[in-house]
């Protein structure tokens, strides 16, 4: 779809309406979603909101059944005096995944928390556009099945996505009780965006030299988005997929952070290896999602967010480290090198000891999985100092419930490099910089 006729729907005057309403909207709400006062103002913007999807509604007939129950979850929503919402209903309507045609729109509305970016269960409405290239329909046609995977890019947004959030999942939005899931979307454009950004910036300030198809990925934001595209399409399915312990990680439980990290990290090297099957294939994307995926990994994901509990952070800093205590990634003369001939084969084994993690667990205790697991990442990772965990288990509170290990293990328990701690100091307002960004 061409960028004129993509901007035009942002320029509708029912969106630009629908859009301040949402956007006063917002800050009437309880972090539950509901509005405690101002009832007669709320009413007020409810009905501007309804007004604005019933004039663009359309603009968008394929989702004609979808915004029909959107106007009447949200007056219910209003009649019913703004408690908690439920916008079950419309969220059963929405089926974007039914029919994901490069350049397709769609107008999204519901009171939903954004994933690492608003907490709270305001109303957030976005204008999105799904990003599906040809050979993504091959793929996902032949052996990388995933019939819930919708990748999109953002044409507009309210104030709950001028954030780091690139995610638009259906298990984020207050409903009355919790359907079985038939989509979740990825923004792309938001990855590729601030991988390029990140990724540029760490390559100068550690004077990495880029290979000239890396370069080229940098340089080229649609290229990028549809590198990512692969990328997502591959690590999302692989969540389903494999010698999962029984207790796998979709299931919403609390568990040590670690154990998270190697959940990611297993389908992002997934996607690593897949890619080099690929790349012999013949496939043209399939070396640059080996590209993404090690500079997303050792330089975004391993400095961004808090130090507590930060699972993806773990991650990179975790490739990093076997990177380079495989001598294959060096950092001499304060200058990174990356041997790229030699790279491919300890990418593939960490991804093989992480995958007889997996296999192994299910002759295992629980105990003795996550044992296993810490063993897996301090063997490579430096735990802190102060760390009950890298004392053994004889240290740890083995006879209890599993919540007094998952308490042992410290907010920060596997610190920064040297190397980290200083990269951090000169790319943190890169990456901070980042947030809401599009393409």
């Amino acid at each position: 779809m061409e960028r004129r006729e993509r901007a035009d729907i942002t320029r509708h005057p029912a969106w630009i309406d629908l859009k301040d309403a949402v956007t006063t909207l917002r800050p009437l709400q309880q972090a539950d979603g509901s509005v405690a006062t101002e009832h007669r103002i709320a009413t007020a913007l409810v009905a501007r909101i309804t007004t604005a999807i019933e004039q663009l509604a359309p603009e968008f007939p394929y989702d004609a059944d979808y915004l029909a129950a959107t106007v009447k979850d949200l007056s219910r929503w209003s009649d019913g005096g703004f408690g908690v919402p439920d916008f079950l209903d419309s969220l059963l309507a929405f089926h974007p995944e039914v029919d994901r045609t490069d350049g397709r729109r769609h107008l999204v509305l519901f009171p939903m928390y954004t994933q690492n970016g608003n907490p709270d269960r305001n109303v957030e409405a976005v204008l999105i556009e799904v990003i599906w290239p040809e050979f993504i329909d091959d793929l996902e046609a032949g052996d990388y099945s995933n019939k819930l995977f919708v990748p999109i890019r953002f044409l507009d947004f309210t104030p709950g996505y001028d954030t780091n959030s690139a995610v638009l999942f259906p298990e984020t939005i207050a409903m009355r009780e919790i359907p079985k899931f038939s989509w979740g979307a990825i923004f792309a454009d938001r990855e590729a965006a601030r991988f390029r950004s990140v990724v540029t910036a760490a390559a100068d300030i550690t004077r990495l030299a880029l290979p000239p198809d890396a370069a080229r990925l940098l340089a080229d934001q649609q290229l990028a988005e549809q590198t990512f595209v692969m990328w997502d399409l591959i690590h999302d399915r692989t969540h389903m997929h494999g010698d999962l312990p029984f207790d796998p990680f979709m299931i919403k439980q609390r568990m040590p952070f670690f154990l998270y990290t190697l959940e990611e990290l297993r389908c992002d090297l997934t996607a690593f290896r897949e890619s080099v099957a690929l790349e012999r294939q013949g496939v043209p994307h399939a070396r640059l999602v080996q590209y993404a995926i090690l500079f997303d990994r050792i330089f975004r994901f391993a400095i961004t967010g808090s130090r507590v509990r930060n699972y993806d952070g773990l991650g990179g800093q975790l490739l990093f480290a076997w990177l380079h205590q495989h001598r294959v990634l060096h950092w001499t003369d304060n200058r990174l090198t990356i041997d790229w001939d030699a790279v491919t084969e300890p990418v593939l084994e960490l991804s093989r000891q992480i995958e007889q993690l997996y296999w192994q667990s299910i002759d295992r205790s629980k105990t003795a999985h996550w044992l296993a697991a810490y063993e897996l990442v301090s063997s490579t990772v430096a735990p802190a100092p102060r760390s009950t965990w890298a004392k053994g288990p004889d240290a740890l509170p083995l006879e209890g419930p599993p919540k007094g290990l998952t308490d042992a293990v410290l907010p920060d328990e596997f610190p920064l490099s040297m190397f980290y701690e200083a990269l951090n100091r000169k790319l943190s307002p890169v990456i901070a910089a980042t947030a809401g960004i599009t393409g």
